[in-house]
């Protein structure tokens, strides 16, 4: 017996709101549903206009606060225009941490930090 399809991924955050409003109003990620798990923490799933696999985001302050160390995990998004993204996500207050660089197959990529220090991969890919 094997999985069938990666379905979603989570993300543990302190700030419920700031988080949100990082994925949906920067990255463009939509939110899909909301709701309260049994254990009572806050879940929100989010999802990419292109995509079918769905970010979860957990806000669950009972469990203490959310450390990120340095190279843990990242997310990785594609976009059309790495330099116009660079430039409106820098304007909201998310530089570039790392990049833009391009890699010897011509995809260009960088990184920013989200609100809880998880970072995130933009990727354009080389036109062909």
């Amino acid at each position: 017996m094997k999985v069938r399809r990666l379905l979603h991924t989570r993300y543990r955050v302190n700030d419920l709101r700031k988080s949100v409003s990082f994925f949906t109003e920067l990255l463009g990620l939509q939110e899909v549903s909301r709701s309260t798990s049994p254990r009572g923490s806050t879940l929100v799933f989010l999802k990419a206009p292109e995509s079918e696999e769905l970010l979860e985001i957990c806000h669950y302050p009972a469990s203490g606060p959310v450390v990120v160390p340095p190279d843990l995990t990242h997310l990785a998004f594609e976009v059309d225009d790495l330099e116009a993204f660079g430039r409106e996500a820098a304007r909201k207050g998310y530089p570039f941490s790392d990049g833009p660089t391009t890699s010897a197959s011509g995809t260009r990529f960088a990184f920013i930090d989200g609100p809880d220090g998880y970072e995130i991969e933009l990727i354009e890919r080389k036109s062909a």
